[in-house]
């Protein structure tokens, strides 16, 4: 039998809505919101009504009929913490994606999107998200930071490493759970992982700083230097909040975040070399910590995310980590296919879909 899978994925400035017949993308379509028309709104909840009605009109133009479809998956937003896995929106993750309990984020629009539409669609089609940022598996030990007002917490690129994992094991014949991987995600963020027999049991928080910095994140900073700033009476709340995401990283170095830009400026500017070359030295010592996690048995090192489509950042991470285990370049991240098939795996009955509470 054929499914057809809506995948809905809304991001800050754009909206990608993509249909898949089975493993077949038929259609994908980016919906780009401009900072005009983003600026209307008072925050990301208020945007709801707006890009629904985008996506039903991409829907509609494209001759793609409702009730033809399966099932939708939405992108997961930063909802409580919860165990990897496929959930069925319901009244529970409604609530919480409507007054976010973990931070604002555009994607916490995508469940509630992917709702409404389903109920537009007939009461047979069900609404799923898929392994959100706040997938939580750690490891207790792995949760304490060094102090009980700052325990660490799980905020990673969960639906992207886990749908690499899965394509690696099936590449070599094995399952996930069968597999000792570290797997380092490099976008605007980067998170880097400890996969244990199926479960993230150690993870940077991609968001939050911690970590390798990244083109636009501070990552991990001198605590001291940061508490002496934040009480320096120069920098509001909302200043420091976003020197460490958002303004940090490469764009707070090289006023930067294109990693292809940078990568031309350093063959003639010794700072920008510096900088970049500083970024991949933090990702190799990231994985470096996550393979002592798993006590040196790691099957292979995964790098993933839009940076890796750069091959002289590939190159210079596993020119550091390569005798830990053979490195696998999966450039990209290809969302939109991993939301569409895990809601695949649920049509199909391989993958029980879990109750959010």
């Amino acid at each position: 039998m054929i499914y057809r899978i809506l995948a809905i994925n809304p991001g800050s400035t754009s909206t990608k809505i993509a249909l898949f017949e089975n493993e077949n993308q038929v259609f994908i379509k980016t919906i780009r919101h401009s900072a005009e028309e983003i600026g209307k709104f008072a925050n990301i909840s208020s945007q709801f009504t707006f890009r629904k009605e985008l996506i039903q009109k991409e829907l509609q133009e494209a001759g793609i009929a409702l009730e033809t479809i399966h099932a939708i998956v939405g992108r997961g937003g930063l909802i409580k913490p919860i165990e990897s896995g496929v959930y069925e929106v319901n009244t529970a993750m409604i609530q919480d994606m409507q007054t976010p309990v973990m931070g604002e984020h555009a994607s916490n629009l995508g469940g509630l999107i992917a709702h409404e539409i389903a109920k537009e669609a007939g009461s047979q089609v069900k609404a799923y998200i898929a392994d959100p940022v706040v997938v939580d598996e750690l490891n207790p030990i792995a949760r304490i930071s060094g102090h009980p007002a700052f325990p660490r917490v799980s905020i990673f690129h969960a639906l992207n490493q886990k749908s690499i994992a899965r394509t690696y094991a099936k590449a070599i014949g094995k399952k996930y759970e069968e597999l000792n991987l570290v797997i380092a995600h490099l976008g605007g963020g980067i998170s880097v992982s400890a996969h244990h027999y199926g479960k993230v049991i150690d993870t940077n928080n991609a968001l939050n700083g911690d970590g390798p910095f990244s083109p636009e994140r501070a990552g991990g900073v001198p605590v001291g230097a940061l508490v002496k700033l934040c009480f320096s009476g120069t920098k509001t709340q909302d200043e420091v909040k976003k020197m460490l995401c958002g303004a940090g990283g490469l764009v707070g170095y090289l006023n930067s975040n294109d990693v292809i830009e940078i990568e031309k400026n350093a063959l003639s500017d010794s700072h920008y070399q510096l900088i970049w070359e500083a970024m991949c030295y933090q990702v190799a010592k990231e994985i470096g910590a996550m393979a002592c996690v798993l006590e040196g048995q790691v099957d292979a090192i995964l790098l993933t995310g839009g940076i890796a489509n750069s091959k002289k950042v590939t190159q210079a991470i596993t020119q550091r980590v390569q005798f830990i285990a053979p490195v696998k370049v999966y450039p990209g991240e290809d969302e939109m296919r991993a939301l569409a098939l895990n809601g695949l795996m649920v049509m199909k009955g391989e993958l029980a879909p879990k109750v959010y509470a």
